[in-house]
């Protein structure tokens, strides 16, 4: 199953988007996503959807032709980077409350990375998309937090450890799971910060 769009008529019809609120497509979205972290991408149907949010099948037809597309949407509705905004003025503390944060959402997030993980390799906008959601901010605010200690002279520019932070950072949260049969939380990710990233950019 791809995400393609279709060609002709029908397209431009389905542009013209209905009128559905902000809030009324984010329920949609959030319902969608919700129901793929529970049952596994395959299982997930429009009507499904349609039935969890009170609405007809319809609707959601014509603002999304396929599943694969209504799916793309509701990954790119997620793209905010939840490490935005920590600035505690020590990068030894920015790692740590980065990890606080990330114990809130991880194991939200890796189920749903966990049940698109087959589908993704099959469609390459489902698995692009899924990355912009849920990868590429993050990282970035992690690049971001880093580069403001390099800024105020915590660490030197060119520290080999720098690169691979977030690498640590998000592959612990994902394989946790798999190793320990666990959910990486708070206070599995603060230690995992003070135990192997901060000594690795000689920190403390």
């Amino acid at each position: 199953m791809t995400s393609q769009a279709a060609d002709g008529p029908e397209t431009v019809a389905a542009s013209r988007r209905s009128k559905i609120t902000p809030e009324r497509e984010q329920e949609f979205f959030d319902a969608v996503l919700e129901q793929i972290r529970e049952c596994g991408y395959d299982a997930v149907t429009m009507e499904g959807v349609a039935s969890s949010t009170r609405c007809s099948k319809s609707t959601l037809y014509r603002q999304w032709k396929t599943k694969p597309q209504f799916v793309v949407a509701a990954l790119r509705s997620r793209r905010v980077a939840k490490f935005d905004g920590i600035d505690t003025g020590s990068l030894a503390e920015d790692l740590r409350e980065a990890a606080r944060t990330a114990g809130r959402w991880s194991t939200r997030d890796t189920k749903l990375l966990q049940a698109l993980g087959h589908a993704a390799t099959q469609d390459a906008e489902l698995a692009r998309a899924l990355r912009e959601a849920l990868v590429e901010p993050e990282i970035a605010a992690l690049r971001h937090l880093l580069q403001r200690g390099v800024d105020r002279g915590e660490i030197a520019a060119g520290h080999p450890a720098l690169e691979y932070v977030p690498v640590q950072m998000f592959g612990v949260i994902r394989a946790r799971p798999v190793i320990d049969g666990e959910y990486a939380d708070q206070d599995y990710l603060v230690r995992f910060v003070e135990a192997a990233v901060l000594p690795a950019l000689g920190l403390t």
